[in-house]
């Protein structure tokens, strides 16, 4: 949240752009992205149970997560600073290696500790969690990992989010940014990312309606939740904006 104050702060004194966009906009949405995902893996650990949360395995995780997230948002603000592109940015060695391999090293490091806190909630078996609750978060953080794998390697793998022309000026998303003549990656990247919010959010909705099968709906809302992702990421693929707008 202080990085987000920051970057919000440096947005209003530094008017320059990358392609357009404020240079601060990359590091102000990592850092909102990164306290919405630590608040969620703090709501989550106070509801286990004294041994696991004192646990080595929970701290050594806590501890590869910190790393990642510090090394990530010091390397954005750094190339913010000289109004240089932190993502797809292999112009020197220093830039390749850092977003090939510390960047990459560090976004793995963060959606594999994800998966394995999902892991740890299904087999702490005395957690504050009722049925439904527990196979949501073990699930939606076990779907984040799994499919964020998925759609952030791609687009690792590729020259940017476009899939396709998406040329100067072009309409897109408002608010998103998300193009809106060409494929993009970045929506079947936000959904894969936020499914460890939105399962959680269903069973607790759930669980205040009294639903009696409520672990059975959560596993068909996880199943339907990662289709419409796959099928999100194929449209981008299939150079399909994922709502045109001209």
């Amino acid at each position: 949240m202080v990085l987000l104050a920051l970057t919000v702060l440096w947005g209003f004194v530094d008017a320059r752009t990358i392609d357009g966009v404020l240079v601060w906009m990359k590091p102000l949405k990592f850092a909102l992205s990164f306290a919405v995902l630590f608040g969620s893996i703090a709501m989550v650990e106070t509801r286990l149970t004294e041994g696991v949360r004192k646990g080595w395995l929970l701290r050594i995780v806590g501890w590869v997560m910190a790393s990642a997230f510090l090394s990530e948002m010091a390397y954005m603000m750094y190339q913010a600073g000289r109004a240089e592109a932190s993502h797809f940015n292999l112009s020197t060695p220093f830039h390749e290696f850092m977003y090939t391999v510390v960047m990459a090293a560090g976004a793995v490091a963060l959606v594999a500790a994800t998966g394995v806190i999902g892991w740890i909630v299904k087999r702490d078996n005395g957690a504050n969690l009722s049925p439904a609750l527990r196979e949501a978060i073990w699930l939606g953080f076990g779907l984040t990992f799994a499919l964020t794998m998925i759609v952030a390697g791609y687009m690792s793998s590729s020259t940017g989010h476009f899939v396709g022309v998406h040329p100067e000026g072009a309409p897109t998303l408002p608010l998103f940014g998300w193009s809106g003549v060409t494929g993009d990656l970045r929506p079947a990247h936000f959904a894969s990312l936020h499914a460890m919010q939105a399962l959680p959010l269903l069973a607790l909705w759930l669980d205040r309606r009294g639903h009696s099968a409520s672990v059975r709906t959560v596993r068909l809302c996880a199943f339907g939740y990662a289709v419409m992702t796959i099928a999100v990421f194929a449209q981008a693929v299939m150079e399909m904006p994922l709502i045109p707008l001209g």
